[in-house]
């Protein structure tokens, strides 16, 4: 199954808590930090919800 590697790019000031709690669900715990998540659709809903503050790059398991 692919990988998400998620970069948190943008600072959640300002913005709604149920996007900072999003943030901490997401395993980030500041900026600029780096997470790597199975591609699932859960994952995909959460980083689509702060898609306006985190980076997203797909990685592709190689063969087994």
């Amino acid at each position: 199954m692919a990988k998400l590697i998620i970069k948190w790019i943008k600072s959640d000031i300002g913005y709604p808590s149920d996007q900072r709690g999003t943030l901490r669900a997401l395993g980030f715990h500041r900026l600029n930090e780096v997470v790597e998540k199975e591609d699932t659709p859960v994952i995909r809903g959460m980083v689509n919800k702060v898609n306006h503050l985190v980076a997203v790059e797909e990685k592709e398991n190689g063969p087994k």
